[in-house]
């Protein structure tokens, strides 16, 4: 089992990643909960019909275990659920010596560690994942829920106990799915890792490649990039900002459907594609584009703009994002692959750059 350090200003934490993680960590798991007043897992519906009776099994020695179950998708990073989850919370008496699990895929992470950064002013929290996205949001410690607004506008930086990620517990998830959390560890390749990028292209040929061909070592690599991001700069005043590239357009378009149309690593797929785009006219960057939309495309993404977008509205989600200030949108650009740029564009550049895309796909 590889575990991977996470060295934060207030906190150094392991993540532990293999295809059996939970067995293998399940004896210390538990003698670690057992000191703990409650233990309150947090998943949703999906995962608990598919995964409950592993987690009911490894809790079964401790004492006071509660579960909640929120409904599946990105719909459960609301207000309401919130305050719903804070409201069973306080019913059953948690205190600040109890711990939350947060068992799920990325949008449980969120939802979950926001909660334990919010309940009593904060208490300890672990992360399970239970899908290939969450090998990008479990680590590092953003929590938060939505606004109608925009994506993750109501959050902290909130690091875990540990991670705990068990890679069979992919196995249940659904083709879509699965490119959508694909989708972060190719972000990770093109920000950081040439080579891991070349590897990915190589490894996985068609959608049926992602169940057959063994993911637990490059999402470990994943994680690495990721954790020495992290570590340099963990409330994201830098380089932190290079993980959201494809974010600013992607969360954009995110926000377009609703939080409901398009997947999390779908949108963020369609704003790589544009930031790729406006990286080779802002930036001058040069590759074979093409030969990396016809893996993804063989991959099953859909790599074109979606139709009919308005982009009025877009840019109007845009200057939501976390990351525009004084009303300039901020991109992460790529000067080559594994060189990103943190770059100021204007709004201009932004609609030239979407007409261009959009034309392109027409033709």
């Amino acid at each position: 089992m590889a575990e991977i350090t996470v060295t934060t200003k207030d906190k150094v934490y392991s993540v532990y990643i293999s295809q059996n993680a939970l067995s293998e960590r399940a004896e210390r798991l538990v003698s670690e909960l057992s000191r703990f007043s409650h233990v309150f897992v947090m998943t949703d519906a999906n995962v608990a019909e598919a995964h409950m009776a592993k987690m009911n099994d490894l809790l079964a020695p401790l004492e006071k275990v509660t579960y909640y179950v929120t409904p599946a998708g990105e719909g459960a990073k609301t207000f309401s659920v919130y305050e719903d989850a804070m409201t069973k919370a306080i019913e059953i008496g948690l205190d600040r010596k109890s711990v939350l699990l947060a068992f799920g895929g990325g949008v449980i992470g969120d939802l979950g560690g926001f909660v334990a950064a919010t309940y009593m002013r904060g208490i300890a929290f672990y992360q399970i994942p239970t899908t290939v996205l969450a090998h990008d949001s479990a680590v590092g410690g953003k929590v938060a829920i939505n606004h109608p607004l925009g994506k993750n506008m109501v959050g902290n930086f909130y690091q875990p106990e540990a991670v705990i990620y068990d890679t069979s517990l992919l196995e249940t998830l659904s083709e879509r799915e699965m490119r959508s959390g694909f989708a972060e560890l190719v972000k990770h390749a093109l920000i950081q890792d040439p080579a891991l990028l070349a590897e990915l292209m190589a490894a996985y040929k068609t959608s049926n490649d992602l169940y057959t061909v063994d993911l637990t070592n490059y999402l470990a690599r994943g994680i690495e990039i990721k954790s020495e991001i992290v570590s340099q700069d963990e409330t994201e005043q830098g380089i932190r900002a290079y993980l959201n590239f494809g974010h600013t357009m992607g969360h954009a378009i995110e926000a377009y459907g609703e939080f409901g149309k398009w997947l999390h690593g779908e949108s963020i797929m369609f704003g790589m594609v544009y930031a790729l785009d406006m990286s080779e006219q802002v930036m001058g960057l040069s590759f074979d584009k093409e030969a990396l939309l016809t893996w993804l495309t063989g991959l099953g993404y859909d790599v074109r703009m979606p139709a009919n977008l308005d982009f009025a509205v877009l840019l109007e989600n845009m200057k939501h994002d976390k990351k525009t200030t004084f009303n300039e949108i901020t991109m992460i650009l790529l000067e080559e692959i594994g060189k990103p740029k943190i770059q100021k564009v204007s709004d201009a550049v932004i609609e030239e750059t979407f007409r261009r895309v959009s034309q392109e796909e027409q033709e």
